[in-house]
């Protein structure tokens, strides 16, 4: 637990300890969907996240089919008439790209909902951004619109499985059908080339089937597992999230599964994530030099490297900006303080000098036990969850089980 000081105590540079996170997860613990991966990356991004984030999330549309239950939009399928519309987007997207961001994620809603999705994808492409979009699983999921996806360039596709069954993903996701036409949609993917992502959400709703829905998204051919760890907004509000023993626990297993898989395991909503691979790859290093008296590393992330990987920690405002379907600019979905428009504001000066922001990006704000911790510059804990939880994105991490 000291691992963090002592390493600044024995003289190792910040850019070393970063390193040592950087070898073991992967890494952009934002609060939101994915980092962009394809096999051929070796070195992650390098981004200053005073000046621009890592990753833009962009809300194209909240209009969707299904009703999940832990949707922190509370989407409806219906298009709001003040969407921004494709110039706007357009011109978004030229801004996002001058102010030094690499990866934009189009999402929803059900961003297939958008017709002019791929001329959004084409124009990002052509900007130089990595562009990866999050398709429902519903009857519009035609392979059809993949492969029209593919050819407007998009880097990678994301798509939920919350279960480890129909019966029980359904029911979650509250439309019949949308297990199979998830796994439709996967395969697909792979058939036209396009790099696949799962994303899952975990609560008390499926906590126990973890082992399950790990080995089903294993056998998907993917690229990129995003875990998220559930905060309570929207319709999120009516499920439990896990408490501190459980996200320990299912942290153990994410670090076992990430030895050996084939592919990028990233957590999301909870950044201390970083301080349990801190505190195992102690362990390790002590078990490696007991067992071979040397100090060879171990290596907790079998997978490929993703493109959007960050030595840094990335939270809500700080290497992470999110903007909604009609433009309002806000640190994170799960954290949705407005702090400017697109229409009225530059993302560049909402998200390099708006208060929030900076705040955000300051861990000397940080209160309660993160305040207090060693490891808060590594980790600072989910401010979306400290917002929804207490009100304040200031305040302490409710599910860590570390007392300080």
């Amino acid at each position: 637990m000291r691992f963090y000081g002592e390493a600044l105590r024995q003289g190792k540079s910040k850019r070393t300890f970063d390193s040592q996170i950087l070898r073991h997860i992967s890494p952009t613990m934002h609060s939101a969907p994915p980092a962009i991966q394809t096999p051929s990356a070796r070195m992650p991004f390098q981004v200053d996240f005073q000046q621009a984030p890592l990753l833009v999330i962009w809300e194209v549309t909240r209009a969707c089919a299904l009703a999940c239950r832990h949707c922190r939009a509370s989407a409806i399928n219906q298009r709001h008439p003040e969407e921004l519309t494709l110039r706007e987007g357009k011109a978004l997207l030229d801004e996002i790209q001058a102010m030094g961001t690499p990866i934009v994620v189009l999402t929803g809603g059900d961003p297939i909902q958008r017709d002019d999705l791929e001329e959004l994808i084409a124009h990002g492409k052509s900007l130089g951004l990595r562009m990866g979009t999050i398709p429902a699983g519903t009857p519009r999921l035609t392979r059809e619109r993949l492969a029209s996806l593919r050819e407007a360039g998009v880097d990678q596709v994301a798509f939920s499985i919350d279960a480890a069954t129909a019966e029980r993903h359904d029911a979650f996701r509250q439309v019949p059908g949308s297990f199979d036409l998830t796994l439709q949609g996967a395969r697909w993917a792979r058939e036209l080339g396009i790099p696949l992502q799962i994303n899952t959400v975990f609560s008390r709703n499926n906590l126990n089937e973890f082992e399950e829905i790990a080995d089903l998204v294993a056998s998907l051919d993917i690229v990129f597992w995003e875990v998220f760890f559930l905060v309570p907004t929207g319709r999120g509000t009516e499920l439990q999230g896990c408490n501190a023993e459980e996200t320990e626990a299912l942290f153990a297993k994410l670090y076992t599964r990430s030895k050996t898989a084939p592919y990028v395991i990233k957590v999301t909503e909870a950044q201390h994530y970083r301080r349990y691979i801190l505190q195992q790859n102690q362990q390790d290093r002590g078990r490696a030099l007991a067992n071979r008296g040397d100090a060879t590393e171990v290596h907790a992330q079998g997978g490929r490297p993703a493109i959007g990987m960050s030595s840094k920690v990335v939270n809500a405002g700080s290497g992470f900006c999110f903007v909604d379907h009609t433009g309002d600019i806000c640190p994170s979905g799960f954290l949705p303080e407005v702090c400017g428009n697109v229409r009225t504001h530059s993302i560049t000066s909402v998200y390099r000098d708006q208060s929030l922001f900076t705040a955000l990006r300051d861990p000397r704000r940080l209160e309660g036990k993160c305040g207090r911790c060693e490891f808060k510059a590594a980790c600072g804990g989910s401010r979306s969850r400290a917002h929804a939880v207490h009100g304040n994105p200031f305040a302490e991490e409710t599910t860590c089980v570390l007392i300080r």
